[in-house]
C-alpha cells in the first residue's frame, strides 16, 4: 500500500512541476505570443491599405485591369509572407531556414518554368510600356495583324486572311515590333512598275487622281507617288495612298486594281521582261 501512495505522491509531484514549468512558459511567452497577434493584425491592415492604394494608383495610370489584379495580388502574397516570417522572427523562431526554403522554392520554379516565366515577363513589360493595344495593326515576329487578344502569356492576331496566330510573349517583348497605328492615320505603302519610256509625270498624274476616287483613301494628307528605282527593264514607284486603321486593307487591295485599271486606260504600259543572249 504504501508503495503506491510513493508512485501517486510523484506521479502528483510531476505533474505540478509541469504545471509549474508550463505556467511560466507561458508567462514569459505572453508578451511575445500577444505582440505577434498585435503585429498580425496591424500588418494585415497596412497591406490591405497598400493593396487599395496599389489599385488606385495603377488604375489611374491606365494599367491593363488583368495586370492591375496580378500586381495587387503578387504584392499583397510578398508582404504576407515577409509578414508571417517576421512574426516567428517576434516569436524567436529561427528564420533563416524559411529565407533559405523560399529561396530554393524560387530558384526550383525558375528552372521548371523557365519559357513560361519568360512569356510572362514579356507580357506583364508590354502591358507596362504598351507598345500597342488591342485593335492596333502591328508587324511582329514576322506576321502582320490586329491585335484581338493581349494576354500575360500570348497575344493573338487577326492576319489579313482571317487567320488567327498566337505570339508568345516572351519572344515578341525583345523583338521588333512595327505598329501601323501609333500616330492615327496610316498610309498603305504598295510599289507598282511601269515601263522604262513612259512618262513618270504622266503616271504620277493618273495614279493619283484613280486613288483619290477610291470612297475610303483620305484627301488629306493627300496621296504621293514617288520613283523608288529605275533599272532591271521598269520604273518602279511607289504608292502611298492614306486612310484610317479599320479601312487599311481595303485599300490595300483596292487602290492597286483602281491604278493598274487607269494606267491601262491611259495608255501607261508596265514594265516588259527582257533577256540579253549573247553568242560566242
Amino acid at each position: 500500500m504504501r508503495f503506491y501512495l510513493l508512485q501517486a505522491d510523484q506521479l502528483l509531484n510531476k505533474g505540478t512541476g509541469m504545471a509549474s514549468r508550463f505556467m511560466d512558459s507561458a508567462i514569459a511567452y505572453a508578451p511575445k505570443i500577444i505582440g505577434a497577434i498585435l503585429f498580425y493584425i496591424i500588418g494585415s491592415w497596412i497591406i490591405g491599405r497598400l493593396g487599395i492604394l496599389l489599385k488606385k494608383t495603377l488604375t489611374a495610370k491606365k494599367f491593363d485591369p488583368s495586370l492591375q489584379t496580378f500586381l495587387v495580388s503578387f504584392f499583397k502574397i510578398v508582404c504576407l509572407v515577409l509578414l508571417v516570417i517576421t512574426i516567428f522572427g517576434i516569436l524567436g523562431v529561427d528564420t533563416s531556414s524559411f529565407a533559405a526554403l523560399i529561396v530554393g522554392a524560387g530558384v526550383a520554379i525558375g528552372s521548371a518554368l523557365n519559357g513560361t516565366l519568360g512569356n510572362f515577363a514579356g507580357g506583364v513589360m508590354m502591358l507596362i510600356f504598351k507598345p500597342f493595344k488591342i485593335g492596333d495593326i502591328i508587324e511582329a515576329q514576322g506576321t502582320v495583324g490586329t491585335v484581338t487578344e493581349q494576354g500575360v502569356f500570348n497575344t493573338t492576331l487577326l492576319t489579313p486572311d482571317n487567320k488567327t496566330v498566337i505570339l508568345p510573349n516572351g519572344p515578341l517583348s525583345t523583338g521588333v515590333i512595327t505598329n501601323f497605328n501609333t500616330h492615327g492615320n496610316l498610309r498603305v505603302d504598295l510599289t507598282m512598275a511601269i515601263a522604262l519610256d513612259a512618262s513618270i509625270e504622266k503616271a504620277r498624274a493618273i495614279a493619283i487622281e484613280a486613288m483619290l476616287k477610291h470612297p475610303k483613301v483620305l484627301k488629306d494628307p493627300k496621296p504621293e507617288v514617288s520613283v523608288l528605282k529605275v533599272g532591271d527593264g521598269m520604273t518602279s514607284l511607289a504608292i502611298r495612298p492614306y486612310t484610317t486603321q479599320s479601312d487599311y486593307w481595303d485599300v490595300y487591295f483596292g487602290v492597286q486594281e483602281m491604278v493598274k485599271n487607269a494606267f491601262d486606260a491611259n495608255g501607261i504600259a508596265g514594265p516588259t521582261p527582257t533577256r540579253i543572249i549573247i553568242q560566242k
